[in-house]
């Protein structure tokens, strides 16, 4: 949903951008302007000197443009907060049986299917992210796949012991886990 957001807002500020740019480079290079257009030709002012001071001496002005400020700073805040907060699960909650539950540390978890899938046949590298809640764990793992491997083979392998080991041990019901496959690309051998 995050990375939604932030494409959306990115996309939409760069398409603003673009317009109103592109629009002043067309004015400053002598295009004649539409009617309509802030801009009235080439040696125009962005701001005149009445449109600067025309509200200086409201009441309600210097407020209002504090307010508007400290919201766009705040607006800007909580957005770099949110993409540069970590997505990573700290601690999975895990189901002790007699109505307690204890913490394990999310990196333990992450290393144990890392390098499980890691020794997997036909896995030359694996990597495990754990996101989601600390009672619903999600899995996400990358895995390169060594030369010549199936991926339908080892998908299922990846499935089978790896994953399930690591949610059976946890005393998990489920872990959904992504799974994403990279083969290894090769050099031509020359063949005599």
């Amino acid at each position: 949903m995050l990375r939604t957001v932030n494409r959306v807002l990115l996309g939409l500020v760069g398409l603003v951008l673009l317009v109103l740019g592109g629009a002043v480079l067309a004015v400053g290079l002598g295009l004649e302007p539409p009617s309509w257009w802030i801009h009235d030709g080439r040696h125009d002012v962005l701001l005149s000197q009445a449109e600067r001071t025309r509200w200086r001496d409201e009441g309600w002005w210097w407020p209002t443009v504090i307010a508007v400020l400290a919201l766009l700073v705040l607006l800007a805040l909580w957005w770099l907060t949110a993409v540069l907060r970590r997505h990573r699960l700290t601690e999975v909650l895990v189901d002790t049986g007699d109505g307690e539950g204890a913490l394990l540390r999310g990196r333990a978890l992450e290393g144990v299917l890392t390098s499980e899938a890691a020794r997997l046949d036909g896995v030359e590298r694996a990597h495990a992210h754990l996101t989601g809640r600390r009672g619903a764990p999600e899995a996400r793992l990358r895995a390169r796949l060594q030369p010549h491997e199936h991926p339908a083979d080892t998908l299922h392998r990846l499935t089978t012991e790896a994953v399930a080991h690591a949610r059976d041990s946890a005393g998990l019901a489920a872990l959904p886990a992504e799974v994403r496959l990279r083969g290894v690309k090769h050099r031509a051998e020359r063949v005599s």
